[in-house]
């Protein structure tokens, strides 16, 4: 759960799905702050372009109507930028943010996450969690009964697995962990053999053999491509965590191809953590020996 929440707001639906989402990531005593980027160019309809000072009384009216309207207790904020998703992206970096939450674009099929290009790039490298609503969550949400992580016995997908717990311990859900093997990863294990999908066979039991060994948690190992199999995954869940990609800076969050398809097909709320694991996430998925600013 998270402490220091930004939460993009732009007065259309996707907005209202980030409020809804960034409160149920909060924990107990959150700050949550209501942020809207505004840019330069902003016409009447006659043609006059808005001053910078008019379009930021518009974005500060706006969010008060917003907060009101969601009945949630935040802090608001308004800034400047050529790029809503590069203005997120320094806001949380000047106050700290240890998670933003966007919604999804209104290309977005109800029910389903879709951030545009020029969002999902602003955001990438992110130096903090990122979370995607899919559209229309703010009257399709319901608590996180079932948790469903990325996993594949690495340093990140054991940190997506230490949030899962510890969103679970709060809200008593199950975690439903999926370990996708990919041609990729028989090739990395071993020379492929003519009869290559006993090999895919053999590293899937291998990966099955080390989630028994996780506590309290649904898991299971299937052979396949990870962006078609962790999309049939959101499908069935209640929000999907993933970690980052393994290269980049610490603390901050790499959107690989998988996350990219996800962030357009997912049928559930996308959680991408950034690289470093907390020191809490890092004790809590140990595994035995065994196993290898405007305020108001």
């Amino acid at each position: 759960m998270f402490t220091n929440i930004l939460v993009g707001v732009d007065g259309r639906q996707g907005g209202r799905d980030a409020i809804a989402l960034g409160r149920r990531l909060a924990s107990p005593g959150a700050t949550i702050t209501l942020a809207n980027i505004y840019g330069s160019g902003w016409l009447l309809p006659r043609g006059i372009e808005v001053t910078a000072a008019l379009q930021r009384d518009g974005s500060e009216r706006m969010l008060v109507a917003q907060r009101a309207a969601a009945g949630v207790d935040a802090q608001i904020v308004c800034a400047w930028h050529s790029t809503p998703g590069r203005g997120l992206h320094e806001l949380a970096q000047a106050r700290r943010s240890d998670l933003i939450v966007v919604g999804s674009s209104r290309r977005a099929l109800l029910g389903r996450a879709l951030i545009g290009d020029d969002t999902r790039a602003s955001l990438n490298g992110a130096p903090c969690a990122i979370a995607v609503a899919p559209r229309g969550y703010t009257e399709a949400a319901h608590d996180f009964e079932t948790i469903g992580v990325g996993y594949d016995g690495s340093p990140e997908g054991q940190a997506a697995l230490a949030e899962a717990r510890d969103i679970a311990s709060r809200r008593g859900s199950r975690i439903e962990a999926l370990w996708v093997v990919s041609l990729q990863d028989v090739r990395e294990d071993s020379p492929i053999p003519a009869d290559w999908p006993a090999a895919a066979d053999q590293l899937v039991g291998r990966c099955r053999e080390k989630l028994e060994l996780l506590e309290g948690v649904g898991a299971d190992a299937v052979y396949g491509g990870p962006k078609e199999e962790l999309s049939r995954l959101a499908d069935r869940v209640d929000l999907l965590i993933l970690g980052s990609r393994s290269y980049g800076p610490l603390h901050h969050v790499f959107l690989g191809t998988t996350s990219t398809y996800l962030t357009r097909h997912a049928g559930c709320p996308i959680l991408q953590l950034p690289r470093e694991a907390r020191a809490s996430a890092r004790e809590a998925t140990e595994e035995p020996a065994s196993v290898a600013a405007t305020s108001g």
